[in-house]
């Protein structure tokens, strides 16, 4: 019994051990089986998968374990039942801590660079590396997204930006109708138009939010054979199957097909295997070969005008993951499979829940229809928090150290540090000085803008306000018609109450030339005069009305402002700033004045006031009110101590001084500064413009209780006369006397 038993138990430890061996080599692993044996314990199958279809499954860490080294060794196969497997790719060691990860991302538009930047925000929250943003975008982008970093201040993040109308050319032969237009075809030209040693780049949709560090995304290129190229998801969804409808005739794709929210690109392969020549064939290919529509003609005249040949028969719409597919289709041995918690898509008909129901940490969430956060999806509500946490997060907390990795300092980072070092402690306007230096973020035309065609006499609006201040939009906006340039201060929650504000207002969302720039909160004191600087900066006409927002002009000044500058011939070398005389009224409703005879007549029966009468008379008394009843045309008036008139001035006038902050004295310093250049101050009879009551702001309430405050306010004026004394000499010392009043208004 032994002699026989002996040999079996070996035989059977050696099948064991063969078992063992095939197991580790060709794919075996506890936690991957085979797709068909899942479903038939959970009593379900996937219509798109085959019997044997090997189906990651995500432990509860939800990192994808190894299935063996020999599997990364030979192409993956070519799954004719619709399921492009991740292969169960383990996870990789993370890149050297200071290693540089590089992302490219299309943008154009104001909507879409606002994606960005909730974008950049999760992948800044998580990010443990350097990072160097590639952006193609439009100039409407660039504008935006070269302010706003360059305000951010973020260490160890680099940016480059690429001209997306120069790529143009290269794919708007192609019939397209996507909601992200020609802009979403520029990632096939990524390859040639980023520089030509950058061997690896992970591309982007705006439309993603990031839930882990890149970097474990990034290390995936370690998984890619020597041929692999390409590094995608599938597609969560049944499109590139076909039959959705009568008629319906996707492009061909590898099974059910990749998704394009988020790639890994080996430029340098693609470059060597002749990608620009690859995608172009498989493009005109295929667009030759699919279905005629009316869009037939108008594609025929693009293609003529490339040298296409003969004329094309092609459907609506044409997108780059169209191309992506039909060139992995033909082409295999590409494409690497990447697990699907790297792009969880979240279309309207997404199945997507295949994935998400088993990993415990998504990492890169993609909102791939057009209707965004609105699509409809059981789980959407749980997604849509994680998205919003990044949309209001606030990004100065994301403006810190990568500690131990040598990266050169955000331009200005150093000095500004230096500045900050020289601070005294004890000083009792240390919150002065500390607002002084404190760097907005500033993001510009927050939403979309048109501006206005140019006019030789034309006028902007500027003016700035908070969040307490929004509710004035509407009636500035009924009384204004001409273009306006405002500058928000506002956190980033903030942010995202006001779009919803403009957004369901009628008045507001009809006005497509009022610029809105959102400079971010930081600090304790109201940055009015770097507020006034920003909307000063952006206005595109001529000429600007410096004013305040809780001021309503009449209902004529704009038209009556563009009739006297041409008048008045201000053009040319003479310098001249109209004044427009200021009022208030006490009351929250009153009927406005549509004159001036009417606003007299008001002002006779008591019902308005000129501004600051009661408070602060020498603010405005040198507009000479009693001239200004009777004047039937401009007259000049002369600078005086605290003058602090509302004016119409060239756009290239003098910057406000940023160092005036909260509340006092940031006007006049202003008009001090208009006179010491020789501005003509000339009264305008007609015009005028009309302060509203509200509650006073917290800086008011500051410097009216508090004498510290007050003493700063007056230090700062120090600072600004001696300033102003070095800058002009002997002239500026006409100016001492407006130091002699301890208040100041704002």
């Amino acid at each position: 019994m032994l002699l026989r038993g002996r040999p079996r138990a070996l035989g059977a430890a050696a099948l064991l051990l063969l078992l063992l061996i095939g197991f580790f080599l060709f794919g075996g692993d506890p936690d991957c089986e085979l797709g068909s044996e899942r479903e038939a314990r959970r009593g379900g199958g996937d219509p798109g998968s085959i019997p044997g279809s090997p189906t990651p499954r995500v432990p509860p860490d939800g990192r994808p374990r190894s299935r063996g080294t020999a599997a990364f060794d030979v192409d993956p196969p070519a799954d004719p039942g619709g399921h492009n497997s991740s292969d169960c790719l383990p996870p990789p060691p993370p890149p050297p801590k200071c290693e540089l990860l590089q992302v490219a991302i299309v943008c154009a538009g104001h909507n879409s660079s606002r994606d960005v930047i909730t974008l950049v925000k999760s992948l800044l929250f998580y990010r443990k590396n350097p990072l160097h943003l590639h952006l193609v975008t439009d100039a409407v982008a660039r504008n935006i997204l070269e302010t706003l970093f360059h305000t951010w201040m973020v260490p160890a993040v680099q940016i480059s930006f690429y001209d997306a109308d120069e790529l143009k050319p290269q794919v708007s032969w192609i019939p397209n109708k996507h909601y992200s237009g020609l802009y979403g075809l520029m990632k096939l030209v990524l390859p040639s138009a980023l520089p030509p040693d950058l061997a690896r780049v992970i591309v982007l949709d705006t439309d993603v939010t990031f839930a882990s560090n890149i970097a474990e995304l990034w290390a995936l290129f370690a998984h890619f054979s020597d041929k692999q190229a390409i590094g995608l998801v599938e597609n969560q969804s049944d499109w590139y199957l076909g039959n959705l409808w009568k008629n319906h005739r996707p492009w061909p794709a590898l099974g059910r097909g990749f998704n394009t929210g988020v790639i890994l690109l080996r430029l340098d392969r693609l470059r060597q295997a002749g990608w620009e020549q690859m995608w172009k064939l498989t493009a005109k290919r295929e667009l030759l070969t699919l279905p005629a529509t009316s869009l037939a003609d108008q594609v025929w005249g693009r293609w003529r005008a490339v040298g296409a040949g003969s004329g094309p028969r092609c459907d609506a719409t044409v997108s780059a993951q169209d191309i992506f597919n039909a060139i992995i289709k033909e082409h295999p041995w590409l494409v690497q499979p990447l697990p699907c918690m790297w792009n969880v898509q979240l279309s309207d008909h997404t199945l997507a829940e295949r994935c998400y129901s088993e990993a415990s940490d998504l990492k890169v969430i993609h909102w791939n229809s057009p209707k965004k956060l609105h699509v409809k999806n059981k789980h959407v509500e749980s997604f849509r928090n994680l998205y919003l946490t990044f949309l209001e997060y606030n990004g100065n907390l994301l403006r810190r150290e990568l500690f131990g990795c040598p990266c050169p300092p955000p331009p200005g980072a150093e000095q500004l540090q230096q500045a900050l070092a020289q601070l005294e402690e004890q000083d009792a306007c240390l919150e002065f000085r500390q607002q002084q230096l404190a760097v907005h973020r500033v993001h510009i035309t927050f939403l979309p803008h048109k501006p206005p065609p140019p006019q030789p006499h034309d006028v902007t609006l500027v003016a700035q306000l908070s969040m307490e201040r929004l509710q004035m939009l509407e009636a500035l906006c009924r009384h204004w018609p001409g273009p306006m340039s405002l500058a928000l201060y506002l956190t980033d929650a903030e942010a995202q109450q006001f779009l919803r504000f403009v957004e369901t207002s009628a008045v507001l969302s009809a006005r497509q030339d009022v610029a809105y720039h959102v400079v971010y909160r930081e600090g304790s004191l109201y940055p009015i005069n770097q507020l006034r600087n920003v909307a000063l900066a952006q206005a595109l006409t001529p000429y600007v009305f410096l004013s305040d927002i809780d001021f309503l002009p009449a209902y004529s000044l704009y038209s009556y402002l563009r009739a006297s500058i041409e008048q008045l011939e201000l053009g040319g070398k003479r310098k001249a700033a109209l004044v427009v005389p200021a009022f208030e009224t006490l009351h929250y409703r009153f009927s406005f004045p549509s004159s001036k005879a009417e606003l007299l007549t008001l002002l006779d029966a008591g019902s308005l006031y000129t501004f600051r009468y009661h408070e602060w008379p020498q603010g405005h008394a040198p507009t000479d009110y009693a001239r200004w009843r009777e004047a039937q045309a401009p007259y000049r008036v002369q600078w005086a101590a605290d003058y602090e008139p509302y004016v119409v001035v060239p756009r290239d006038c003098p910057r406000y001084d940023p160092r005036f902050v909260g509340f006092g004295w940031n006007k006049v310093a202003h008009i001090i500064e208009l006179d010491a250049q020789e501005y003509e101050l000339l009264v305008l009879p007609e015009a005028f413009t009309i302060h509203l009551p509200h509650a006073p702001s917290l800086d008011i309430i500051r410097f009216r209780s508090n004498p510290t405050y007050r003493d700063c306010v007056q230090a700062l004026k120090d600072d600004f006369h001696q300033d102003l004394s070095r800058h002009y000499g002997a002239a500026a010392l006409k100016y001492l006397t407006a130091l002699q009043q301890p208040q100041g208004p704002v």
